[in-house]
């Protein structure tokens, strides 16, 4: 019991106020996100490496990721909606472009202007209000424009596309910065929708007016120079996510996600775990309570099926994720390492988040901006001095990027029917 009390004061001194009080710390590697974006620019060669922010910057919080990217020479910043640019702008440099992708909402183009931001121009509808807003100015106002090469979400159809190459004077007015496209199936590299993506894109791109150009996602990145035009807008990658499926992440992982144990306990054999008691165990486990669960975006897929790591060692997650809360089965876990407030990795280098999104049975974008609000963020960077630094060990995590991870097998019986609702 005394080991057990200053081990939470221990702990207790290095998170003190808000990151003591929270269920999980959330720990923003800027270290990380700045040797990716390096990485990609790299691999960009004369192109230039922007950076897709949107989403709060996939859960990280787009304010200090742009601030880092900016110190790292990023002026091309791309959000969703006008409303993530308007929070954005008054951090950026006035030299940082910063593009909404879904254009302008109908009748408020000209906030567009007191913003200093830019729209992406999707459909000739879109077009035909900024021209008429560039007509009612008397000046030339910038944009991209987006045609659809074969993914058929955004950007001017093929029929759009040829009344414009059929009437330029549609486009009047519009200073066009960059023709763009979005690629469908970048991850899987052999996949021919890359080649035939690229080709539409070369042979409209011909036809229309002479610009620069923007076609390469993350995923993008990585087919090749053909790909890279003027400018690419990762996202993920800059984030650690991988962007080739089945081959080996080169990037860093920038978030590190660890919980708190709020309690443990020994169960006999035969003891349900949980809501609905899907899990049961086969033999005498210890269990410890997590306080992480499905308002904070730890997917209820995972029930289960996840894993945590404590001290470096696995923990299978048993029991259907809960509201506030997990269950693990930490039994082989040295008993030191175990106590209330004892830290708990959940995403990790070792942990990834391409790993959990796996289990999750989904992508790594959706575990990161799923990511809730209820953790406390800390953020670690070394080059910038404003910043705060972690008191969690993001270095020790990324030293094991190449670690082999155990096959994590969940000692105790499955109830895989359905993973039922909450009582409350």
């Amino acid at each position: 019991m005394q080991l057990i009390a200053e081990q939470s004061a221990e702990y207790s001194v290095k998170h003190s106020g808000a990151a003591g009080r929270a269920g999980a710390v959330l720990t923003i590697n800027l270290q990380a996100l700045r040797y990716n974006f390096r990485f990609l620019q790299n691999k960009l060669g004369q192109a230039r490496c922007g950076a897709a922010v949107k989403a709060d910057a996939y859960g990280l919080g787009a304010v200090r990721v742009a601030l880092a990217l900016q110190e790292e020479g990023c002026r091309d910043f791309f959000v969703a909606h006008l409303d993530e640019a308007i929070a954005l702008r008054p951090h950026l440099l006035k030299d940082s472009m910063l593009y909404v992708m879904h254009g302008a909402p109908v009748g408020y183009e000209a906030e567009f202007l007191e913003h200093a931001c830019t729209p992406v121009l999707n459909s000739l509808e879109q077009i035909a209000a900024w021209h008429r807003l560039a007509q009612a100015k008397q000046t030339s106002l910038p944009a991209f424009i987006q045609i659809d090469t074969g993914m058929s979400r955004m950007g001017l159809s093929t029929k759009e596309v040829n009344a414009w190459i059929a009437d330029p004077s549609l486009t009047q007015g519009i200073a066009i910065s960059h023709l763009m496209s979005h690629l469908a199936c970048a991850e899987d590299q052999q996949h021919p929708m890359n080649q035939q993506q690229l080709q539409t894109f070369k042979t409209l791109r011909a036809q229309l007016p002479a610009c620069a150009a923007s076609l390469a996602n993350s995923s993008g990145i990585f087919l090749g120079p053909d790909f890279h035009f003027d400018l690419a807008r990762p996202g993920a990658a800059l984030y650690g996510v991988a962007p080739v499926a089945g081959q080996e992440n080169p990037l860093q992982a920038v978030a590190l996600l660890q919980g708190k144990i709020i309690q443990i306990r020994d169960i006999p054999a035969g003891t349900g775990v949980g809501y609905s008691l899907t899990y049961r165990s086969q033999q005498p486990r210890k269990i410890a309570t997590v306080a992480v669960g499905y308002a904070d975006g730890w997917m209820r897929s995972l029930s289960n099926r996840g894993v945590a790591h404590i001290a470096g060692q696995p923990a299978p997650m048993v029991g259907n994720v809960s509201m506030d809360t997990i269950t693990l089965d930490v039994s082989d876990i040295a008993p030191e390492s175990l106590y209330p407030g004892a830290a708990v990795n959940l995403l990790s280098a070792t942990n990834t988040v391409d790993m959990v999104a796996k289990l999750a049975g989904t992508i790594g974008y959706e575990i990161l901006t799923s990511l809730g609000q209820r953790y406390y963020r800390e953020y670690t960077d070394a080059v910038s001095s404003g910043s705060s630094s972690s008191s969690l060990s993001i270095d020790s995590e990324l030293q094991h990027q190449k670690s082999q991870h155990k096959v994590i097998s969940h000692s105790g019986t499955v109830n895989t029917d359905a993973i039922k609702g909450e009582a409350q």
